[in-house]
């Protein structure tokens, strides 16, 4: 095998590597993201929560 087949080779390789990242990007742009509802975030600073204490710290 000489240069020339170390070339196609290479040149294959190349053109599977450039269609399985196209794939996989749009298979990621296609992804339905979910947002949780906010009253049921544990992360967020509600005031208005009865469980948390009354001697708050500024």
């Amino acid at each position: 095998m000489g240069y020339t087949g170390v070339l196609v080779i290479s040149i294959i390789l190349i053109v599977i590597i450039i269609l399985v990242s196209v794939l996989t990007t749009s298979k990621a742009y296609d992804y339905k993201h979910t947002v949780d509802p906010l009253e049921n975030n544990p992360h967020l600073d509600n005031d208005d929560d009865p469980h948390k204490s009354e001697n708050k710290q500024p």
